[in-house]
């Protein structure tokens, strides 16, 4: 039962990674905490190593159709990967109940971000300058220490960004965050020392078919309007992290 529900929910996770080029990794440690089992802080590694291999298979399907900007992701992801290391030192410090109601906080606030940004595709800025300008920079800081601290891929506060500072189309900035969801994953992990104790039994199914899923929410992505994507997964964002934040709550209480 545990790897029918680890291919299941792993399907889940790269669906929507892939077809939004972020969000599907904030749900991967609720569902590995409350669905299969997983302590809170083995969860968050393990959630690394999912959501860096989804993001990679991602990256792939998303490169071959051109809507990778290489130089952009590669520099916003090192940014992003010194603040990783900051976040995975503050996440060994930290009651795992309480690591749990941050991370309720912090769904709230990815689908409340989401909602904002779910805009028609043709009020999407045109392409403009590529350089990573400050604005952009601290988003890369935050995303890193976010992925260190949660074991969450940022993509939620990535897309935004590269949208918004750096004036990328919405294509090019989903195919681009997961480039750089992907580099901040393997900081983080590696600052972990490779997630040590890990139920293999459940992160191989769960990652391979979060990898198929992510090849596949590539193609869905490209059928259905981004925004009607948004708006139905920053729903479904709230209504578990709701459910995350009064178990956590009640288990410190």
């Amino acid at each position: 039962m545990t790897l029918v529900l680890a291919l299941v929910l792993g399907l889940l996770i790269g669906g929507v990674l892939g077809a939004l080029g972020g969000g599907g990794a904030i749900l991967t440690v609720p569902l590995l905490v409350y669905v299969l089992g997983q302590d809170a802080r083995a969860a968050t590694a393990a959630s690394l190593i999912i959501v860096g291999l989804t993001a990679v298979a991602g990256t792939a399907g998303h490169a071959r159709a051109g809507r990778v900007r290489w130089g952009t992701g590669v520099v916003f992801g090192s940014v992003g990967a010194v603040a990783a290391i900051a976040g995975t030192a503050v996440n060994r410090l930290l009651n795992p109940d309480l690591l749990m109601l941050g991370f309720a906080v912090l769904m709230g606030v990815a689908a409340t971000g989401m909602l904002l940004r779910a805009a028609p595709e043709e009020q999407t800025p045109p392409d403009g300058p590529r350089s990573v300008v400050p604005g952009g920079i601290l988003a890369g800081l935050g995303v890193g220490f976010l992925t260190g601290l949660f074991g969450v891929g940022g993509g939620f506060v990535i897309v935004p960004a590269l949208v918004l500072a750096l004036r990328m189309r919405m294509p090019a900035a989903v195919g681009t965050s997961l480039l750089v969801v992907a580099i901040n994953s393997a900081a983080s992990l590696a600052a972990r020392g490779g997630g040590p104790g890990l139920d293999w039994a459940v992160v191989l199914p769960f990652t391979a078919a979060a990898v198929a899923g992510a090849l596949a929410g590539g193609k869905v992505a490209e059928r259905l309007p981004t925004a009607l994507l948004t708006r139905a997964f920053a729903v479904l964002l709230l209504a578990v992290g709701g459910c995350v934040a009064v178990t956590s709550a009640a288990a410190l209480g």
